[in-house]
């Protein structure tokens, strides 16, 4: 399966990565590369911990890019 992941990076140029639709689904490393390593695991640990509650995954999702002002 295929999941999406939102990268973000931190003052100190470490990335963070998340799966939106798997809430509490997060890891890190100081790559690009490594995060997305790490996050593969999580996801793997996550969905096993949320099966065995009975959780499902959402069927379908989409992703949205909304624009936003933001005042200065």
């Amino acid at each position: 399966m295929k999941f999406p992941v939102v990268l973000t990076v931190d003052e100190d140029g470490k990335f963070t990565a998340e799966v939106p639709i798997i809430p509490g689904c997060i890891s890190a490393g100081d790559t690009r590369e490594e995060a997305l390593t790490s996050i593969k695991d999580a996801i793997s640990l996550c969905l096993e911990s949320r099966k065995a509650e009975g959780w499902e995954l959402p069927v379908h999702h989409a992703i949205a890019h909304v624009e936003v002002e933001v005042a200065a």
